[in-house]
């Protein structure tokens, strides 16, 4: 398997126990966990036996040593992270919601060191080395414009040393504020569209395409769970017209049906067969999402999402498209059902829910 190599920032996670809400666990005690969206895809393909490299920007202070032996101790290559005295390590709130009432996210990543530091503090010969695959986020753009630049640098000196390349929309309407100018989906859709000519495989949840590129889906609305998705392989179609270098595009496909209720799966579309193969399937073959009841944490399902994809596309034995949309599909089903953003699900458990096993009998 090829060492996939993610670039992105990392912050720190703090959320109130449970179901809390901020205003009734503060002041009090708060949980504390290293998050990001790039992390969160190498730590989880290394977790699944894969070999993967995480590359970002952290300050030069012991709570920056602590993230970088955290990456450490679950199996991710961490010898590209700069250290540098610029900026600050990022930081996130999280107040998990329930039944109808959304989770709510609060940044604090403003002049963090990855959205100061510029593109050419990174040794891009050492970060590719020994590599096949390299995985950036519309996140880390979103954080500056040196972020933009830096991360727009590293997709094309991937290209250059002949990598895979994916990418990840994730649209996130709190960020994408460095250009006063325009509106957040306008900076964002500026910005990406110099970024996909070098991407080969795209991925996307069910609103993404529509903010960022302004590609819809007929008959949906992703705010209210409300998803045709049969739409969504025409939603691929257009976004290959787009951008003919793309070669699969993955859409996540959650319908919200409450907080703590989703219905998941996914749909990949594959440019050169022009076909597209939904996961998971029932006993006929038809799209059938997971049923996922009681959530007990949803962030980072996506980026569990991205890394099952990526980890399976890099096997030999599951690289064909609909065992890979299966795969990724059933990594993050199973993520939804553990705390914090790493998803910590061997290959066997995934493959064992993508096989049909989803009963969650005790396993003596």
């Amino acid at each position: 398997m090829r060492k996939v190599v993610t670039f992105g920032e990392i912050m720190i996670r703090i959320a109130p126990d449970g179901f809390l809400r901020f205003a009734q666990a503060m002041p009090g005690k708060l949980h504390t966990m290293f998050s990001g969206a790039e992390a969160n895809v190498a730590v989880s393909i290394a977790l699944l036996g894969g070999e993967s490299k995480y590359v970002t920007a952290l300050p030069q202070h012991s709570i920056a040593d602590t993230c970088v032996s955290t990456l450490r101790g679950m199996g991710v290559d961490t010898s590209s992270i700069v250290r540098t005295n610029a900026g600050r390590l990022g930081i996130f709130f999280l107040e998990t919601g329930a039944n109808q009432r959304p989770s709510n996210v609060v940044y604090d990543r403003e002049n963090s060191s990855i959205a100061l530091t510029p593109a050419d503090a990174y040794d891009w010969d050492s970060v590719f080395a020994d590599s096949g695959w390299f995985h950036v986020t519309g996140i880390t753009p979103a954080l500056s414009r040196t972020a933009a630049e830096t991360t727009l640098r590293a997709v094309q000196e991937a290209k250059k040393r002949g990598l895979t390349v994916s990418s990840d929309l994730n649209f996130r309407k709190k960020l994408w504020k460095w250009d006063n100018s325009c509106s957040n989906k306008e900076l964002a859709q500026r910005t990406m569209t110099q970024i996909l000519p070098f991407v080969d495989v795209l991925i996307a949840n069910e609103s993404d395409c529509a903010d960022v590129l302004g590609i819809h889906a007929d008959n949906t609305d992703a705010e209210l769970g409300k998803l045709d998705t049969a739409r969504y392989p025409d939603v691929a179609r257009k976004v290959v017209k787009a951008f003919p270098n793309i070669q699969k595009t993955a859409i996540t496909l959650r319908e919200s049906h409450s907080a703590t209720h989703n219905s998941w799966g996914g749909v990949l579309y594959d440019a050169q067969k022009d076909q597209a193969f939904f996961a998971p399937l029932d006993q006929n073959g038809n799209y059938q999402p997971y049923e996922i009841k009681s959530i007990v944490d949803r962030v980072g399902g996506g980026d569990s999402f991205a890394a099952g994809l990526i980890y399976a596309l890099n096997s030999e034995d599951m690289n064909d498209s609909q065992t890979a949309i299966r795969f990724a599909a059933a990594a993050s089903c199973l993520a939804h059902s553990i705390y914090g953003d790493f998803n910590f699900s061997t290959r066997a458990e995934v493959q064992t829910l993508m096989n049909g096993n989803g009963s969650g009998r005790v396993q003596r």
